[in-house]
């Protein structure tokens, strides 16, 4: 989906519709908050390690599960990652294998994320935390599942995005209200912002970037991220084109694309995310920007994983 026009805009009939939504909000929030006091969390065999936010769309989710998976592999883990495979076909659980499913079948998050490492598929959490147990993980990173209530977090992470504002769904782009989420939260990480009220800091930077006279073109959850990292990290963009978050793209879409760029004389340039979910004679002329997360204070973050790691392990093992 795209963003409503009136969540962020500050026109009088941006704020009047927003209004007139606030009841709605309420309820969806009442409802929230029922569900959450009802569930029964089940515990799984190994730590569960959840990377969230507090609202719709992309804080960069994806790469900072990434860098969790990194992390603790350093220290002699083996995580598995756990996502429902948003806007995927298959309910799961299963074992996501790049050699048979596509961007159809499990979503492209968890195309990207089995990239890095073994990564399940599941629209029910627990079944999917079973399964990476017997399939030997050592723990789980669940990428999103933040609101989920089905299954026992041994650690949540809070993303807190830059542009973080607004009311509360579906007036506004929140889930639910931002104080909520950090006081469930065992880590704040603020997305490319002041850290003042959040434990760390981290962002994305592009790996070896080769700036040339480029089309951009993305489906994430803000695209113009996307472009100015571009931007900053010197490319030329003759065209900016935004496509909905977790946009399937069409071969007419790829068509047009690949005409723009013999117009232009400009190479066509997506996120990693996108570029699981083009046709492979299409990605081989596109070029993509691979970026990693980075964190003010890594050597606290590990201390702070590990020691969740370990304290599972013990109360698992007692």
């Amino acid at each position: 989906m795209r963003e409503p026009w009136f969540w962020r805009s500050e026109t009088i009939a941006a704020r009047s519709l927003r209004m007139a939504l606030a009841p709605v909000a309420s309820l969806y929030q009442a409802g929230y908050q029922t569900r959450l006091a009802l569930a029964k969390p089940q515990r799984a065999s190994v730590p569960v390690i959840c990377i969230g936010n507090a609202t719709l769309g992309g804080t960069g989710k994806t790469p900072f599960a990434m860098l969790v998976s990194d992390m603790l592999k350093e220290e002699g883990v083996k995580p598995f990652f756990l996502t429902r495979g948003f806007r995927g076909a298959e309910a799961g659980p299963l074992v996501v294998d790049p050699d048979k499913h596509d961007a159809c079948d499990v979503g492209d998050e968890a195309l990207l994320l089995s990239q890095r490492a073994k990564t399940i598929v599941a629209r029910d959490r627990p079944k999917g935390a079973a399964l990476a147990a017997k399939e030997g993980a050592d723990a789980i990173i669940m990428d999103d599942g933040f609101q989920n209530p089905s299954l026992t977090k041994d650690l949540s992470v809070l993303l807190i995005g830059e542009d973080d504002s607004g009311a509360l769904f579906p007036a506004g782009p929140f889930r639910e209200s931002l104080d909520h989420a950090k006081a469930r939260a065992q880590i704040t990480v603020a997305m490319g912002r002041d850290k003042s009220s959040a434990d760390f800091r981290a962002w994305l930077e592009p790996i070896n970037p080769a700036p040339e006279r480029v089309i951009a073109f993305a489906g994430i959850g803000k695209p113009e991220k996307f472009f100015k990292t571009l931007e900053d990290a010197g490319y030329d963009l003759v065209q900016r084109v935004g496509f909905p978050d977790h946009h399937i793209y069409t071969e007419a879409e790829e068509r047009f694309l690949a005409r723009e760029g013999r117009r232009e004389k400009a190479r066509l340039i997506c996120t990693e995310k996108d570029a699981v979910k083009l046709t492979p004679e299409f990605r081989a002329d596109v070029l993509t920007l691979p970026v990693r997360m980075r964190v003010d204070d890594p050597a606290a973050l590990k201390r702070r994983l590990m020691a969740v790691i370990n304290e599972g392990r013990k109360g698992r093992a007692a």
